[in-house]
């Protein structure tokens, strides 16, 4: 399936490329298609990415099945991934509050980490827990709106460094993925790592643009977006 593998990776690149030319996305109260594209991509989350740590968590046990705290580790690094993108988060608020949103260090940083965060997504598009196109296609959905998400903070964060160099980062790192999992096979401990904390990750970053009250946010639409994901994932 690389070749469905790859267009899925194209087409998610082209999220970032593209994103900035929809309409009606940066505005007061907030587009209805953002909260509710932070709400699948939370179920997904939720009702398919946390059953497969669940799985992963064996990957640890067998590193080291006398060491009790253990049963909780790929939880631990799921909450790394959720702590470490808040903590990006507040580094680019403070930026942009002493009014240098492109200022170079922070800008990079900030990109950069969501470059390797991409770079993860590309990679589970080839080597999922779940396989089959039925799996890819519902992945790639989630990720795609979630991109859309991702991508109007960092706009909102980095304005024009972000559109001139930003996108690109963030649209390779996904190719880049594509790349590493057409070429590298991760198991076990070391496919439950990146897992877990993409995990952690998404959710932070999607209610992150959902909670500040400036935003007015669309609790309906997220909703709607949420249960309506949480359904087909549980249908199919």
């Amino acid at each position: 399936m690389p070749a469905l593998s790859l267009l899925a990776a194209c087409c998610l690149a082209a999220v970032h490329l593209l994103a900035g030319r929809l309409r009606g996305l940066d505005r007061i109260p907030r587009s209805r298609w953002l909260s509710a594209g932070g709400g699948v991509s939370v179920a997904y989350v939720f009702v398919h990415m946390l059953p497969e740590l669940h799985d992963h968590q064996r990957a640890f046990e067998a590193v080291a099945p006398l060491a009790g705290f253990l049963d909780r580790h790929v939880y631990l690094v799921a909450l790394a991934g959720f702590v470490s993108f808040y903590g990006l988060e507040r580094l680019a608020y403070r930026s942009r509050s002493n009014g240098d949103p492109n200022d170079d260090p922070v800008f990079w940083i900030h990109v950069g980490s969501f470059g390797g965060y991409n770079c993860i997504v590309g990679y589970l598009l080839v080597h999922r827990i779940a396989p089959g196109v039925e799996s890819l296609l519902l992945f790639t959905v989630a990720m795609a709106l979630h991109f859309l998400v991702n991508d109007y903070g960092l706009r909102h964060h980095h304005s024009v460094s972000y559109h001139r160099l930003g996108r690109w980062v963030l649209a390779g790192g996904v190719l880049a993925g594509w790349a590493l999992g057409t070429t590298t096979t991760l198991a076990g401990i070391a496919l439950a790592v990146p897992v877990a904390f993409l995990g952690g990750a998404v959710v932070l970053n999607a209610i992150k643009e959902e909670l500040p009250e400036e935003r007015e946010s669309r609790f309906f639409a997220f909703a709607l977006g949420a249960g309506g994901y949480a359904a087909l994932l549980l249908a199919v």
